[in-house]
């Protein structure tokens, strides 16, 4: 294929937009899932916002001036988080793919590690991803609803401030060994976090209540995250999250609550990781 990798550019937004869309349109319906961007407007709002980032690496693949995918590399903190990787329908399976990850991965040389999320129904993708030298570290479901549960007594969910950053960077290093602070920081504009305090002191936070997609967040403990929830709960129509199941505890917690588990996916990296200690729930870029 006579195929150019080349940075993305805004006037891509409609191109990588709407191969967003199909994309994962595609491989969902597939598999009997639901998309993750239901519309094309919400796939050219993250297409456009992505390529607009400066702390976003972007990338499309081109051929004959047409663009047949794109790529993302979050490079605010030390560990790197890619995707959206998406290729048109219609050119997958020669190779596209393999370069557009090639090429982040060869942007990220020198970084701390990188991660990712992939759907793990996807057997084409988990297959790429391995065969680049990831590793699989979590299995992970989409959870989503609205907790019958009511907030413990003693503990405050609020809106984060900026005063907070300094304690929520502080947890997310206990558990991870690592700071997102740049994350964090960017949340507070873009998005809608919440933390969960006791006594003046944060317990946990998340940073998207209703956004699984780049809702990560972090806490002392299972209970701290389930009454973070509960009180996301008050606030959103539909929280919603990525939960490794292997924290079984705040699973059945979920699942008792009725909340609802989505589609599974698989929490992947290369280079350095950290076991966390601690609970946890990762986004997509994480």
């Amino acid at each position: 294929m006579n195929m150019q990798i080349r940075p993305a550019r805004p006037s891509d937004t409609g191109a990588c937009g709407s191969i967003i869309h199909a994309a994962f349109a595609r491989i969902a319906d597939d598999h009997g899932f639901p998309p993750d961007f239901p519309t094309l407007e919400a796939a050219l709002g993250l297409a456009e916002s992505f390529i607009t980032n400066s702390k976003i690496f972007g990338i499309v693949a081109e051929m004959d001036g047409k663009v047949l995918g794109s790529n993302f590399l979050m490079e605010g903190d030390a560990i790197r988080g890619v995707g959206p990787i998406t290729v048109a329908p219609e050119a997958q399976g020669a190779g596209v793919g393999r370069a557009l990850m090639q090429a982040v991965l060869d942007r990220a040389q020198g970084s701390a590690g990188v991660r990712l999320l992939q759907d793990s129904f996807n057997m084409r993708s988990i297959a790429l991803y391995a065969s680049l030298g990831f590793e699989v570290r979590e299995p992970v479901l989409v959870i989503s609803g609205r907790p019958g549960a009511t907030v413990p007594a003693g503990i405050t969910v609020r809106a984060m401030r900026a005063e907070d950053l300094d304690a929520c960077d502080a947890l997310c290093q206990r558990v991870h060994g690592i700071s997102r602070r740049q994350e964090l920081v960017d949340s507070m504009t873009t998005l809608t976090p919440m933390v969960g305090e006791r006594d003046g002191r944060i317990k946990a936070y998340m940073t998207a209540p209703d956004f699984w997609i780049a809702n990560h967040g972090v806490a002392e403990s299972a209970e701290d995250m389930a009454a973070l929830i509960t009180g996301a709960g008050s606030v959103v129509e539909v929280v919603s999250f990525l939960l490794p199941t292997r924290q079984a505890d705040l699973f059945r917690w979920c699942l008792a609550q009725g909340m609802t588990a989505v589609k599974p996916m698989t929490l992947m990296s290369a280079g350095s990781y950290n076991e966390p200690v601690g609970t946890y729930l990762p986004s997509v870029f994480y």
